[in-house]
């Protein structure tokens, strides 16, 4: 990673895309780098759109603004994708990852004119799999950290485990469920193609 990286994620009330966010900035840095973790606050309701954004650089970061012109964008609902812009000023060096079970024509299709790399994980599949419930927002923490090369596999594993240690003390039994689900990510998720 060069210096700043900029991270959009698209989502809905409830499915943890802001809290997603804010482990990645966590995760960024405790292996050093300077972090912002931060929602876009609306009319927010159960499964309202929502966006968070991320910027991670290894020099201080002075900006400090919404994302117009972001690196990478998340998509944890692929409903987003028929009503929010969610590649507006995306960078074409950059790429968008999506959870869904949509055919790689379908996205390209929805996507309409971007021109990036595109990434697609099942989070739903993995999530009720490793948790037994659909949480996403672990899945797509371990897709973008995979595609961004932001921290490697095992930095993100390791802070992970930690983090998870603190915030589930009192409910252990799911942090082999939250590690499977990022392990599982980890490996599943999946270059489509340049459009």
């Amino acid at each position: 990673m060069d210096n700043l990286i900029e991270i959009r994620w698209h989502g809905r009330g409830g499915q943890g895309a802001k809290t997603a966010s804010l482990l990645l900035a966590d995760a960024a840095f405790n292996t050093g780098k300077y972090i912002q973790g931060f929602p876009e606050y609306g009319p927010e309701r159960m499964g309202a759109p929502i966006t968070a954004y991320n910027r991670i650089s290894n020099t201080p970061i002075t900006v400090h603004s919404n994302i117009y012109e972001p690196d990478y964008v998340v998509v944890v609902d692929d409903t987003l994708l028929e009503s929010v812009p969610v590649t507006d000023g995306l960078k074409e060096t950059g790429a968008i990852i999506i959870n869904t079970t949509k055919s790689p024509e379908t996205i390209k299709k929805l996507l309409k004119d971007y021109k990036g790399s595109i990434y697609t994980i099942d989070a739903r599949k993995i999530s009720v799999e490793a948790l037994g419930k659909y949480f996403p927002n672990t899945s797509m923490l371990a897709a973008i950290v995979k595609v961004s090369k932001i921290m490697t596999d095992e930095e993100l594993l390791k802070d992970m485990e930690n983090s998870f240690k603190h915030k589930f003390a009192k409910k252990p039994e799911v942090i082999a469920g939250n590690m499977k689900a990022l392990e599982m990510a980890l490996q599943e998720v999946r270059q489509v193609g340049q459009v």
